[in-house]
């Protein structure tokens, strides 16, 4: 395609395709923004205090296009509407492919809190001058560049560094994590630290000497134990020692890992010491087979050795199938119910990642006149189970389900999804087709389901103003001695 450029021709390629992404960037968040409005404006007075609301029933379309999670699709929804309601001159930039999506998303964050329009088209209109400079700017300057013209039109408005005590939070796992471990860091409260540390302590100070596991292997064990409901860690000595055995923890906390037969016959029989502190890596005694599978709902693949691990443990291994019959009543049983959720593996909606262990069990036809069977059920993550639920009918969403689990969608504008079960990605050899079942005769109308749709206490744009008032009042309060007049000397 670029054989027959110089080099300067493909810089020129690479600037020029750049700008057209941005514009096309650009295009595509004000779509999102006049479908947002055109939901809002036809749901009407009646739905803005649904737990579902017109905001929701927005974001699921625009989820369900770009095929991206409920939370990233009202990110998008937010910039979009602030690039057209409340910076249109930065809009404009963002258009002719001056700004890129990056500086774009900053500037429309750390503008959130301006709240008087006359403030807020001075900020727009100072921050377009300077901002196709801004490229080359680090995340953190970026961010001092847009703060500099904030601060000079509504100062309380600036997003300022919370307290450490605020920002405590506790993250696990990253993008980059190895398949057997996962990263853990955060900000704990001092006094929460310093007891975390004296537990943990205290835990691994019950094994015996003898243990093979180093003091930071022995520490993060314990944690994992403790995070499993475990009060003592038990000891991998190897010997008649009392304090070896099972920590307990597994009898609070399940974890439900899907694996082929291939990857259990292999892990059985895998003798792999480094998981006990043995070795510095973990690693094959011999290659799975090319067909073992063996995956942590909600978490992804693992690896042979630590499945080997698992049933050392002695983790219960269940035989996973669909019952063949129907079942007469609306909750399904224990192995239905099972079956439904290691075949979906996560939401059935499209773009959504939200595990199946955590999802509610929805009948694609509801209850009494859809059958409690595998052909009927699929998993839905409680905000997509109240859509697909309350903002149905003729301009609403639809569903229909396959014998083999895909689920087929048609979104309020006529466009048509499909989702396929999540099984089919890590196990495409496993056959989750189940019976044809026969069409129902009715189903239930809008109104019989809006009596028990839930409602929140506060429409979404109050509990939106609330906290921008609170937030704002936290920094009047910052910059309040700033403004104070110096005292007089005597």
């Amino acid at each position: 395609m670029f054989d027959d450029l110089d080099d300067a021709a493909l810089v020129a390629a690479i600037e020029e395709h750049t700008r057209a992404e941005a514009a096309q960037g650009a295009a595509r968040l004000a779509a999102i923004a006049e479908l947002t409005r055109r939901r809002e404006l036809s749901a009407g007075d009646d739905r803005v205090l649904w737990a579902c609301d017109a905001w929701s029933a927005a974001s699921a379309e625009v989820s369900a296009a770009m095929g991206i999670s409920a939370r990233a699709s009202s990110r998008e929804m937010r910039i979009a509407l602030a690039l057209r309601d409340r910076l249109p001159k930065v809009a404009a930039l963002y258009a002719d492919g001056k700004l890129s999506s990056r500086i774009v998303s900053t500037i429309t964050w750390r503008t959130r809190l301006v709240e008087d329009g006359e403030a807020l088209a001075r900020i727009d209109e100072r921050v377009a001058e300077h901002a196709t400079r801004w490229g080359t700017l680090s995340g953190e300057k970026l961010e001092r560049a847009v703060d500099l013209w904030v601060d000079c039109y509504d100062p309380a408005a600036v997003i300022r560094t919370r307290l450490a005590a605020r920002d405590r939070d506790v993250s696990i796992g990253s993008s980059d994590d190895p398949t057997v471990t996962t990263s853990l860091w955060g900000r704990l409260l001092a006094s929460d630290a310093e007891a975390l540390r004296r537990r943990l302590a205290q835990m691994v100070a019950g094994v015996c000497e003898t243990d093979p596991r180093t003091p930071g292997q022995r520490r993060a064990d314990a944690l994992g134990a403790l995070g499993a409901g475990a009060q003592t860690l038990a000891c991998q000595c190897g010997t008649d020692c009392p304090k070896a055995g099972s920590d307990g923890g597994g009898d609070h906390v399940v974890i439900h890992v899907v694996a082929n037969q291939a990857a259990v016959d292999h892990a059985a029989a895998t003798d792999d010491p480094a998981l006990s502190g043995e070795g510095p890596l973990i690693t094959e005694t011999s290659p799975p087979p090319p067909d073992a599978a063996a995956v942590i709902i909600g978490a992804g693949a693992i690896p042979t050795p630590l499945l080997a691990e698992l049933l050392r443990r002695g983790a219960k291994v269940t035989t996973v199938a669909a019952p063949t019959e129907s079942e007469p009543r609306y909750r399904p049983s224990t192995a239905l119910d099972r079956f439904v959720r290691v075949r979906d593996e996560a939401c059935r909606f499209p773009g959504c990642t939200r595990a199946a262990v955590f999802a509610d069990i929805d009948h694609t036809v509801p209850h009494p006149d859809g059958a409690t069977h595998a052909s009927n059920l699929k998993c839905l993550c409680r905000e997509h189970h109240l859509l697909k639920t309350f903002w149905t009918g003729p301009d609403g969403w639809a569903d229909h389900q396959l014998p083999d689990g895909t689920v087929v969608w048609r979104s309020p504008a006529g466009r048509e999804y499909r989702t396929a079960p999540g099984a089919a990605l890590f196990f495409p050899d496993w056959d989750t087709t189940t019976a044809t079942l026969p069409r129902p005769k009715r189903r239930p109308s809008t109104a019989q389901r809006n009596v028990r749709v839930p409602k929140r206490r506060r429409t979404r744009e109050a509990e939106r103003r609330s906290r921008i008032k609170a937030e704002r009042q936290r920094n009047q309060n910052c910059i309040a001695p700033r403004s104070r007049a110096p005292a007089q000397s005597s």
